[in-house]
């Protein structure tokens, strides 16, 4: 057989094996970091902590907490205004966090993705 001629396997099968092993590791680390942030509580405090949000990572409700003090029957425009706030900062630390999982994960392959 000449130089360099065909050994047997698949022609650049190296590159295809470490690929699929690339892929692979890729999705458990997906599927870890997905269980992580599912597991994970995002809080945000409006109004000086008057009023305090928990969504959990898998963007579930979990608390709304209003200090009694904030409770104002004449001002109920302030009040909503405070829980959106806190709502709202909770939602975009929640994904903000999972920005930054992915853009970790799509670092680690070497090319981007679009998610």
């Amino acid at each position: 057989m000449a130089k360099g001629g065909f050994r047997g396997g698949f022609p650049g099968g190296g590159n295809q094996m470490n690929m699929m092993k690339q892929a692979q590791k890729m999705q458990q680390d997906f599927l870890k970091m997905q269980q992580e942030l599912e597991s994970t509580d995002f809080e945000f405090t409006s109004g000086g902590g008057a009023v305090r949000a928990v969504v959990g990572g898998t963007r579930a409700f979990k608390s709304i907490e209003i200090k009694p003090e904030v409770v104002d029957p004449d001002d109920v425009e302030m009040l909503q205004d405070l829980i959106l706030a806190a709502v709202n900062g909770a939602l975009k630390a929640a994904d903000d966090r999972t920005n930054q999982a992915m853009a970790k994960l799509q670092g680690g392959m070497g090319m981007g993705f679009p998610f």
